[in-house]
């Protein structure tokens, strides 16, 4: 068996001594006069997670006397030095869509405290959020080679499955999303939902590729989903935008905090069951590269289907299109991910750049028709 040779991309330049100082000095003026806040342990994990900027981190601070202590986590939008996968992060407005989200329904999302948009604090925007103990299934290395999930027994993979398709179930009853969630991508515009956010995608495309190396899969892949345009686009939801299970953090399989609401956007319901659905069989074929079992019988796409129609009422429609159309998102952000590998030295230039999406191979059976057959 070959053994898995995965490396771990460049994700922040920070030192964790000058954040522990800023952060300190930053809180002193968001708690009351007197608290004296001081940053014990800190953190700043590279398991998970490329776009934005981690810190964990505890507080220890006096209350009319009393002192606590509080488990925080600080989500910093990256230094434009650092080639963000992202042209943008409004982290407020992910602040706000978390609250919203918090005061609506009962999809578990870590309160936010503050956030701050002065870039001189720590050298970029953020907020700053509870943080919630549980386990996130990780990315590197992929929680189908080695992990506390891949541990579990076949009824506990069951278990977070289904509880993680209920809480997009639950997500996506929100009613009242255009106006409740006007300033999110997608809410005002004579288009329908998916085609501003097809719209967009097309968008962040051309900003990966102002490079000149343009990508010809990705530009047959808009093609194809052109040309396979849903009849019936369904209705319009709140959509999470990050459906995987690698931004969930679990206890005992089940569900216990949401996370990253960077990509949260207006649109069908398809958009997150396919997300969730296309980034696990991504690592599933992964896993067969490596000649590795992996988890076949986990987030198959029609058990995903089934448990959502059976919570919803809704049965998820156009599957190829939509988890066609989760390939090419995901497809755009590899790219950016490999040209930012390619600045930090960690990589070289493909004579192909296409070598740069890992799942190219998945993404062409798509086209083709032929990656869902038997």
């Amino acid at each position: 068996m070959t053994e898995p040779q995965i490396g771990f991309p460049q994700t922040s330049t920070r030192d964790p001594e000058t954040t522990r100082g800023a952060l300190e000095r930053w809180l002193a003026s968001q708690l009351p006069a007197g608290a004296e806040p001081r940053v014990g342990y800190l953190d700043a994990p590279s398991t998970n997670g490329m776009s934005s900027e981690t810190v964990l981190f505890d507080v220890t601070w006096t209350d009319r006397g009393e002192e606590q202590t509080w488990q925080l986590v600080a989500r910093i939008a990256p230094d434009p030095t650092n080639v963000p996968v992202f042209p943008e992060y409004d982290l407020e407005r992910q602040a706000v869509t978390m609250r919203t989200v918090s005061a609506m329904c009962d999809v578990p999302v870590p309160a936010v405290h503050w956030t701050e948009s002065d870039p001189s604090v720590l050298g970029a925007p953020f907020f700053v959020m509870d943080r919630i103990e549980g386990l996130v299934p990780p990315d590197i290395l992929p929680y189908n080679f080695v992990s506390w999930l891949l541990d579990g027994t076949p009824e506990d993979r069951e278990r977070l499955q289904e509880a993680t398709v209920a809480a997009l179930a639950r997500l996506h009853q929100i009613e009242g999303v255009e106006e409740m969630f006007h300033f999110l991508p997608g809410a005002t515009s004579d288009r329908s939902a998916l085609q501003r956010h097809v719209d967009e995608q097309r968008d962040y495309y051309e900003w990966v590729v102002a490079d000149g190396q343009r990508s010809s899969l990705i530009e047959a892949a808009f093609e194809w989903l052109d040309a396979h345009w849903p009849a019936d686009e369904g209705p319009t939801v709140l959509s999470w935008g990050d459906s995987r299970i690698g931004n969930v953090l679990y206890r005992d399989f089940e569900p216990v905090a949401i996370l990253d609401w960077e990509m949260a956007s207006l649109g069908p319901p398809e958009l997150d069951v396919a997300w969730l659905i296309t980034l696990h069989a991504f690592f599933e074929d992964v896993a067969k590269t490596y000649e590795l079992p992996g988890l076949p019988d986990f987030l198959r796409r029609d058990d995903v289907a089934a448990r959502y129609e059976a919570l919803t009422g809704y049965a998820p429609g156009d599957l190829d299109f939509y988890c066609a159309y989760a390939a090419t998102r995901h497809a755009i952000i590899m790219s950016r991910i490999g040209r930012r590998s390619i600045h930090f030295g960690e990589a070289e230039t493909p004579a192909d750049i296409d070598e740069l999406i890992p799942h190219r191979a998945m993404l062409e059976a798509m086209l083709a028709g032929t990656y869902w057959e038997p």
